[in-house]
């Protein structure tokens, strides 16, 4: 009968790992198609509203902006309310924001593009954790799983907008509604993962609160992961809501422009899933920073040639695989600058929210400055200027050091 006890606890802890599993899983799959599922319909979006480039572009750029907000407080949600509780509480709200924004009264749009940052930003931030706490002796493969299972989807949401909102004729509306799908799935499972955690008996994980004390904010190095991680992050999100409108600028049209911007997010996938274990077991990231990025100028520049379709894909294959490879080595800073989970729980809060501030910027300041020439040309130039910027800082984040050694 013990024998009999044994093989059922066995068995109800491998469904529960599945479940757990299933549940991450599901959590990463909703990390960024509510917001890659917008640049291609952007231009739809602010001709049938009546927006200007550089309002129209809040749409992408609200997100970051309750990134910076939510950040710093999701762990003290977490705190409060366990981390189970917390991640479900996050889907609702991005469920309640993606209902929000699919109705076309300007008031709604922004106020669900908000929600929707909200909710993704408290998943954001504890995933990594939650999945340091529920697999232990797994964090290097999760991560890789969840980087890529959040790559694929954010890729399939772009490649989809354009024919679900004209080829099957759902309008902009329906196309981004779509999206509260996984969100209400995930929800369910971490309801249920939720209701199977014994609460008594649960080791809940402990998110450090900064140290007001620890010198983080007064860090040079700090500084530098900060701004390396927000300036990747600037381009990644200008590209994702600008880049169908530069090709369809060059003549490409809006249903290929859209499946170029799928294009630059899936030559990712792979960066992202091997680029963590690389830069690992460096000691030293600067070189791999510079050879990332020199790609990205080398991917732009031949944009601004307006090169033939086939150099066009050789040219967003160059910008999508530096992208994802500066995405990746900015996370991996996080944990390679500090010396234990303390030190990289106020790392990761400090340059998260300074980060995605910086970032909600970019996207906007394109538009603004595509409305005031009306060519892409320049703001593409810029992004090359950005680049440069992000090679010095990333070179000095990729340095050998921990943030607050003297």
């Amino acid at each position: 009968m013990s024998g009999q006890n044994i093989v059922h606890q066995e068995n109800k802890g491998k469904a529960y790992t599945i479940l757990l599993f299933t549940g991450i899983v599901f959590i990463a799959f909703n990390l960024r198609p509510a917001i890659t599922s917008v640049g291609p319909l952007i231009g739809t979006i602010r001709d049938d509203v009546g927006f200007s480039n550089w309002s129209v572009a809040l749409l992408t750029s609200l997100p970051l902006i309750a990134f910076a907000i939510m950040s710093p407080i999701a762990p003290k949600l977490a705190n409060r309310l366990s981390n189970e509780r917390t991640l479900a509480f996050g889907l609702l709200v991005l469920i309640i924001g993606i209902s929000l924004r699919s109705i076309s009264i300007i008031f709604l749009l922004f106020l669900g593009t908000l929600f929707i940052g909200f909710g993704i930003a408290i998943c954001n931030v504890l995933l990594p954790g939650v999945i340091k706490e529920k697999f232990p002796t797994k964090v290097a493969i999760m991560t890789s799983i969840y980087t890529s299972s959040m790559s694929i989807f954010a890729t399939s949401a772009s490649g989809v907008s354009v024919p679900l909102a004209e080829g099957l004729q759902l309008g902009w509306q329906l196309a981004l509604f779509i999206w509260i799908i996984p969100a209400a799935i995930g929800l369910i499972i971490w309801t249920i993962i939720y209701r199977k955690n014994n609460i008594k008996s649960e080791e809940k994980m402990a998110f450090f609160e900064p140290d007001k004390g620890s010198g983080m904010w007064k860090a040079p190095l700090a500084w530098k992961v900060a701004l390396f991680m927000g300036l990747q992050s600037s381009i990644f999100y200008i590209t994702i809501s600008w880049l169908p409108e530069i090709l369809m600028g060059y003549g490409m049209d809006k249903t290929t422009a859209g499946v170029m911007l799928s294009y630059f997010q899936f030559i990712g996938i792979p960066v992202s899933f091997i680029v963590p274990m690389i830069a690992v077991k460096m000691k030293s990231q600067s070189l791999l920073v510079l050879i990332v990025n020199t790609l990205y100028i080398i991917g732009v520049t031949c944009l601004i040639m307006n090169p033939s379709f086939v150099v066009t894909l050789i040219a967003i294959a160059c910008i999508g695989t530096a992208s994802s490879a500066n995405f990746a080595l900015a996370l991996s800073f996080l944990a390679i600058r500090a010396r234990n989970a303390k030190q990289a729980a106020e790392l990761s809060g400090m340059a998260q929210s300074i980060g995605y501030l910086l970032a909600a910027t970019g996207p906007i300041m394109i538009g603004f400055i595509y409305d005031l020439t009306q060519v892409w040309t320049i703001p593409l130039y810029l992004l090359i200027g950005i680049t440069i910027v992000i090679i010095y800082f990333g070179m000095a984040a990729g340095q050998n050091k921990y943030v607050l050694d003297k």
